[in-house]
């Protein structure tokens, strides 16, 4: 397979009023069949974001913004287009754009497409029907800033066991309650 997919590199530059440094990121294969619909699905997934009831938006270096239209109920910003049927052949090597997700949250990310397009095949071993990440650091923030199941935001960090692994069943050999 020829050098025929987009390298995007993805870095989260802020949300919930935090900036991020050094940010996290991850680098995307895609086609240029995609759409921004499928890359955003891709980032936020890659991103770990878990309630995807939220409105996203990307903005290209020219003003242009995508999102799903549908999402919207008619009151998008006018000259949004529909990011389900634009598809990501209208980007360039070397362009920037940004991408936010949650726009009351505002998890703001900066995008940018490799000036080399790759083969997925040498890259990924296959050629995915969706963007996929392969590549990432950086530690991704919870989308809520919870940090355990029932985290109000608000509450000291619980203590952790006297001893690692007691509270685990022994189900691998060094958990359930072996003194480490």
């Amino acid at each position: 397979m020829a050098r025929t997919w987009l390298s995007i590199r993805v870095e989260l530059v802020s949300g919930r009023g935090e900036t991020y440094w050094p940010r996290p990121g991850r680098v995307f294969a895609a086609a240029s069949s995609h759409s921004f619909a499928e890359l955003a699905e891709a980032i936020d997934l890659a991103f770990a974001r878990w309630d995807l009831a939220h409105l996203h938006m990307f903005t290209l270096a020219d003003g242009t913004g995508l999102s799903r239209l549908e999402r919207w109920d008619g009151d998008a910003p006018e000259g949004t287009l529909d990011g389900d049927t634009t598809r990501l052949s209208r980007l360039a090597a070397g362009e920037r754009f940004a991408y936010v997700f949650d726009l009351g949250d505002d998890w703001a990310h900066l995008c940018t497409v490799d000036d080399q397009r790759i083969d997925p095949m040498e890259e990924l071993g296959r050629a995915p029907g969706r963007p996929v990440p392969y590549l990432g650091w950086g530690d991704i923030p919870d989308q809520y800033g919870r940090r355990w199941d029932d985290d109000d935001g608000h509450d000291p960090l619980p203590k952790a066991p006297r001893r690692t692994f007691v509270d685990l069943p022994p189900i691998l050999p060094w958990w359930g309650g072996h003194a480490r």
